[in-house]
């Protein structure tokens, strides 16, 4: 099964649901190698290849395991374990483009979230190693219209992931950090002034991909929420406050609204253009570099952002 996504509804809307699981038997039929002390390398791989393994069956290319997503994950699972909560956003209030933009990351990401909760007392090794395995495997078999989770394990445009797992007590989060690595982004400022202007490049990777378009993001600075707000399922996304910038057309031609673009596209998939940081307060912006190969549907490749105050 793949799975194509539709720019205005992965703007909207990028992870469409969250699983919350409360431990059972059920889990503990299951037969998995036990974690190591560190909850590190071992989990990780199992969780990789049972990926991998359910992609192979819907025919889409396999993921190898990105360092950064599984530390950003890593984070984030243990965020919400020591705060009892399962939310996409953290108690600092960051999403996770957020999370792995400020992290040093440039790529498009999509995450799933799951949480164990025992009610039989603190979760050993092995408990925690049959969680992980009962969790993700819930949220790869959703069926729709309730299988967002599905649908970011299986979107073919994906090409890394990573795995964090936070465990404390009674309680186990598992966070899954899926990547679309397609472009890499000259240096840029990570804190500016708004109303400010800099010059936003890179180079799309691979020839057989074209950059359709830039969105240029805008949401108010985060702000750290209440454990009870955290603790309400929501999904999470990109906000519609935004500019879109074009590629620029030759002389004589303009877009339907009369303008003629404003990206600079140059050979082997560079470009560079001018982003300005368009409202006067301060805010955090995210640049959406969208690609496409051939016909099929155009897919975001980045998610940078950018804090102005």
């Amino acid at each position: 099964m793949s799975s194509q996504i539709n720019r205005r509804h992965f703007l909207k809307q990028t992870s469409m649901s969250i699983f919350a699981l409360t431990a059972s038997a059920t889990a503990r039929n299951l037969r998995i190698t036990p974690l190591r002390d560190s909850f590190g390398l071992t989990a990780r791989t199992q969780l990789l290849n049972l990926v991998n393994e359910e992609r192979a069956n819907a025919g889409v290319g396999a993921l190898k395991l990105d360092e950064l997503a599984c530390n950003v994950a890593e984070q984030h699972a243990l965020d919400m374990v020591q705060g009892v909560f399962l939310s996409h956003w953290g108690r600092d209030g960051r999403k996770p483009y957020h999370r792995y933009s400020f992290a040093g990351g440039t790529d498009a990401t999509e995450e799933n979230d799951s949480a164990a909760d025992h009610d039989d007392g603190p979760a050993g090794a092995e408990d925690i190693s049959r969680d992980l395995i009962l969790m993700h495997r819930s949220m790869y078999e959703e069926r729709p219209p309730n299988d967002g989770h599905r649908k970011t394990m299986l979107a073919p445009q994906h090409t890394h992931v990573g795995f964090g797992v936070g465990a404390e007590g009674s309680h186990v989060r598992l966070s899954e950090l899926y990547v679309a690595r397609y472009v890499t982004i000259d240096r840029y400022p990570v804190k500016d002034r708004p109303g400010s202007t800099f010059i936003f490049s890179g180079r799309v990777l691979d020839p057989r991909y074209t950059l359709q378009g830039v969105d240029v993001c805008y949401e108010p600075l985060p702000s750290p929420p209440n454990l009870a707000w955290l603790r309400t399922l929501r999904p999470y996304g990109l906000p519609e406050d935004r500019d879109t910038l074009m590629p620029r057309l030759p002389p004589g031609y303009h877009y339907d609204d009369g303008s003629k673009g404003s990206i600079e596209l140059q050979e082997k998939g560079i470009f560079r253009v001018p982003v300005l940081l368009f409202r006067k307060v301060s805010g955090i912006y995210t640049m959406v570099v969208w690609i496409q190969q051939g016909d099929a549907d155009p897919f975001p490749a980045t998610q940078v952002s950018v804090r102005a105050e």
